[in-house]
């Protein structure tokens, strides 16, 4: 037989609410919001260090003007000697923007799988450091070969006859000499980051 409650006595305290719902036996979960990974991608990207950033924009600038430098010189074909398969030089040159434009490819797709999963495809982050060092410098030093091979073929021939297929062929050099330029600014940020993995 339960005691009579006093009337001065303090209220009772009501039991706490759970914290969660039990179902079956489990805690129910809150679903994710809507768009948790491209959210998770853009918080990755915040996180990044500046150096990180700043190299993922410039591979995206080499991957456009190293498309651009080979769909102009490929389309450079107006018949007879006008055709770019006709000199050596533009075949090297198409060579190298096609070979920029794969680097820049993969390295932006590595990036964009790190930013989705968090995880490099590269183990350590020194050997990940090494390998954008080392591509980055080797891409940049063939644009420039590439670039000093066709220059001046396109110079001798504008001064006799300048014409649609000197101009098409001095545009993709421009275009491959502004890849350069951003592999080679790509390649300072990935040396002082492998700079900075080999001092810590």
């Amino acid at each position: 037989m339960s005691k009579p409650v006093p009337a001065d006595a303090p209220p009772s305290v009501a039991p706490e609410p759970e914290a969660a719902a039990v179902d079956g036996g489990g805690v129910t979960e809150q679903p994710e919001p809507a768009g948790g990974g491209v959210r998770s991608m853009v918080e990755r990207w915040k996180m990044d260090g500046v150096p990180a950033r700043a190299r993922l924009v410039l591979r995206a600038l080499a991957w456009l003007f190293s498309l651009l430098a080979l769909v102009v010189m490929a389309s450079n074909q107006h018949g007879g000697s006008q055709d770019f398969r006709q000199y050596p030089e533009y075949n090297y040159c198409l060579g190298i923007s096609i070979l920029a434009w794969l680097y820049a490819t993969a390295q932006l797709l590595r990036d964009a799988h790190r930013l989705g999963s968090g995880r490099d495809l590269i183990g350590t982050r020194k050997a990940s450091a090494f390998v954008d060092f080392a591509g980055d410098q080797v891409v940049a030093y063939f644009m420039i070969s590439a670039m000093s091979a066709a220059a001046p073929v396109t110079d001798y021939m504008r001064q006799k006859s300048d014409n649609l297929f000197t101009d098409s062929a001095a545009a993709a050099i421009s275009m491959a000499f502004f890849a350069f330029v951003a592999l080679g600014l790509s390649a300072l940020v990935s040396g002082y980051s492998l700079s900075m993995e080999v001092l810590v």
